[in-house]
This record gives C-alpha cells, sequence and structure tokens, in this order.
C-alpha cells in the first residue's frame, strides 16, 4: 500500500529545499570523497616512501654487520603477519597497523633466508592530518549545505510567494471578484524589479484574461439591459392594445403572450441590476414561518408549508419572498406535486416529487436560458433566486432527493 504523505509535503517550497539539499549533500559528499582520497594517497604515499628508504637503510646496516636503530629489527613481534609472509616470498612492502596504540607504517624485506628484516615509521602525525581534514570536509561541507539551503529557500519562497498570490487572484476572480489582478511588478517592460520570468508571464496572462473577462461580461450585461429597457415600452404598448381586442380566444392567447414577454423582459431587468452587484438590501428582522407562509399563498400555489421549528432572521422581506416564490414557482412548473416547503431553524427546503434537476444544475447551479435535452428549460427563475440569495447572504443549494425529486435548499443567517 502507497504510503499517505503530508499536505504539507506537497508544496513546491517544501520540494525545492528537498531537491537543493539532496543535491547539496551529494555535491558535498562527491567533492570530499575526492579531496580525502587525493590527500590520503599523497600522506600515504610520502609515508611509505619513507618507511622504504628507512628499510633500504637498515638492510645496508645490516648486512654491513652494523647495529640495527631501535624501530628496526629482524622478525619483530609486532610485525602484521600478512607483511611477514609477503617479505619471507622475496618481496618488500608496506602496510599500516597499531603498535603499542600508535598508528605505524611497517616496510618489511626478506634477510638470511626465511627472514624479515622490518622498519617501523611512526604514522601518527598523517593520521592526525588525514583526521583533521576528514573533520574539516564534514564541517565546511555542513555550513555549505547550510548556506546553501538558506539561499535557495530564500529564492525559492519569493516565487512561491508570488505564485500563491497569483493562485489568491485566480480564486477571486471564480469566485466573481473581476476587479482582482496580480499586477506583478515584474509583468511590464525592464524595470527596476528585473526582466519578466515565467512567473511574472503568468501573471500577465491571468491579469489579460480576468481584463477580457470583465469586458465581456460587462458588455453582456449592458446588452442584457438595454434589451430590457427597450422592450418596456413597445410591450406596453402592446399590453394596452391587447386590453382593446374583443372577447375569445385570440385575444387571451395574445394576452397571454404580452403577459409572459412582460415577465421576461422585468426577469432580464432583474438579472442585469444582479450582475451589477449594486444591490443594498433593507433588513428587518423577521419570524422565518410566517413570511414562507405569505410567500407560498402569494405565489398562489396548492403547495404544503411545515414549520419544523421557526426562527427570527434579519432580512429583506421583499427579496426574501422572491427568492421563495421563485423556488415554489420552479417546483410546480418542472416537478410534481406534492410540493412541500420546510421551515426548520434559519433553513428553507422547498421538495417537489419530480424527476429531479439535471445534474449540470446541481453540480453547476442554474444557467440562463439553458434548456434540458433541447426541450426543457429552467428559465430564469431559479437564476434570479440564487442572486436575490447572494445579496441577502444566504446560501441557496440545488440537490435531488435519494428517493426522487428535486430539493432547493436555503440556509439563512440566524440574528
Amino acid at each position: 500500500m502507497r504510503p499517505v504523505l503530508p499536505q504539507w509535503s506537497g508544496t513546491l517550497a517544501v520540494k525545492a529545499a528537498v531537491f537543493i539539499a539532496v543535491m547539496c549533500c551529494a555535491l558535498a559528499a562527491l567533492l570530499g570523497v575526492l579531496v580525502h582520497v587525493q590527500v590520503t594517497n599523497q600522506t600515504v604515499g610520502q609515508a611509505r616512501d619513507q618507511a622504504l628508504q628507512r628499510l633500504t637503510q637498515a638492510t645496508e646496516r645490516y648486512e654491513a654487520g652494523d647495529t640495527l636503530w631501535r624501530d628496526a629489527g629482524v622478525d619483530p613481534p609486532e610485525l602484521p603477519r600478512e607483511l611477514r609472509d609477503l617479505a619471507v616470498s622475496g618481496d618488500r612492502g608496506t602496510m599500516v597497523a597499531d603498535r603499542a596504540g600508535r598508528p605505524t607504517m611497517w616496510a618489511a624485506g626478506p634477510v638470511d633466508g626465511e627472514r624479515a628484516l622490518a622498519v617501523a615509521v611512526d604514522y601518527s602525525q598523517q593520521a592526525r592530518t588525514i583526521e583533521g581534514l576528514d573533520r574539516a570536509i564534514l564541517w565546511s561541507s555542513g555550513l555549505a549545505i547550510g548556506a546553501t539551503l538558506l539561499v535557495g529557500a530564500f529564492a525559492v519562497t519569493r516565487v512561491t510567494r508570488r505564485l500563491h498570490t497569483t493562485a489568491l487572484v485566480a480564486r477571486r476572480i471564480s469566485a466573481g471578484d473581476l476587479d482582482a489582478r496580480v499586477n506583478d511588478p515584474r509583468t511590464g517592460p525592464r524595470t527596476k524589479a528585473g526582466p519578466p520570468d515565467e512567473v511574472a508571464a503568468v501573471a500577465a496572462a491571468l491579469d489579460s484574461m480576468a481584463a477580457s473577462l470583465q469586458g465581456k461580461l460587462l458588455a453582456e450585461q449592458r446588452f442584457t439591459a438595454d434589451v430590457a429597457h427597450e422592450l418596456r415600452t413597445p410591450l406596453t404598448g402592446l399590453h394596452a392594445a391587447a386590453e382593446l381586442l374583443p372577447p375569445g380566444r385570440p385575444t387571451e392567447l395574445v394576452r397571454d403572450r404580452v403577459a409572459a414577454l412582460r415577465t421576461l423582459t422585468e426577469d432580464l431587468l432583474e438579472i442585469s441590476r444582479l450582475d451589477t452587484g449594486r444591490e443594498r438590501v433593507e433588513l428587518d428582522t423577521e419570524q422565518l414561518g410566517p413570511l414562507a407562509e405569505r410567500a407560498v399563498r402569494a405565489a398562489g400555489s396548492d403547495t404544503e408549508v411545515r414549520v419544523v421549528r421557526d426562527a427570527s432572521v434579519e432580512t429583506d422581506r421583499r427579496r426574501l419572498e422572491r427568492v421563495l416564490g421563485n423556488l415554489v414557482a420552479n417546483a410546480h412548473k418542472h416537478g410534481r406535486r406534492p410540493v412541500v416547503l420546510t421551515v426548520d431553524g434559519p433553513v428553507v427546503t422547498v421538495r417537489d416529487h419530480g424527476d429531479g434537476f439535471p445534474e449540470y444544475l446541481v453540480a453547476h447551479g442554474p444557467q440562463r436560458f439553458r434548456t434540458e435535452g433541447g426541450t426543457r428549460g429552467y428559465g430564469l427563475g431559479l437564476t434570479i433566486a440564487r442572486g436575490q440569495a447572494e445579496v441577502l447572504g444566504a446560501r441557496l443549494e440545488f440537490a435531488n432527493a435519494p428517493d426522487g425529486g428535486a430539493v432547493a435548499t436555503l440556509e439563512l443567517a440566524v440574528e
């Protein structure tokens, strides 16, 4: 089973720090090994040459019958067995071994047949030199790794901070704040902040996208508002003319279509006002149960109201009644009876027993003028309900009941 890593281990800063640390350790280890091997070979080589030179001198003294030095002798008991066997076989060699607790460089060669003449040279100074070099390598490697990590962390943190800022701006834009911009100082031509880099290119692309998106949405909002305003005058005249028609079935059809056009025009105007984000609420304290009952009566539909637990909320009564009325009207239009409105504290649910909301609406919310299967659409009612709920600071969610039917849930803030 693959281990589950903590969340912080996935950040770019941690990954960069780990990469820098691993590379620094690998580089320090490589350089340390190279220096250690080079210096050790040089030191051991010098000690070996010195030991062999003294062995040559001792051999000459021994063959001349002179007295040997104190650190030279024939078959000394401290001589390593491997080196003695090499000397007895007729070859000369050297070896580092301990002698009375001190590192010693031994050199041995053959004399008198199966005997070995050996010379011991103190190796303590060279051993201390190598140990000191190893400690210096470790300390310098640690300091170099620490300094590199600090510099690397500082550089990576600057980059990740800019990326984090860009991500925050992207989230603000996705949440509807189209005025949000990164404004990275490196996005322009060469400035004191330095030439543009990849992060600056991402920030510039995000700012450009936000500006383009804002321009298109503003143009769409202006178009919607202009169309709705322009339609009001001819529709008013058309409505007046329809009222003058003689009674009959054709007259009823004309009046019904004119009423539908007037409703659509008013909905477009309301959406354009919501899109501007300049709507202001008139707050007052209301009991949610009686307010829901009034909204159902105003909708003129056969809807059951269940008050499980009433609550006092601070809200805009007109906007809240508009939201509830649209939810109830949508349930009757696109669902099936019975339609039940339930008040449970600050939470209001409207449920029908039809086929439920389409998947796109549950996942992404209502979308203007979108139809399901080319024949079934949800109009602007749910879009207006969502917009008014946002103005009220409430949360409106759409779901489908497990046993069938659409469920709209409105959660209000309590006092």
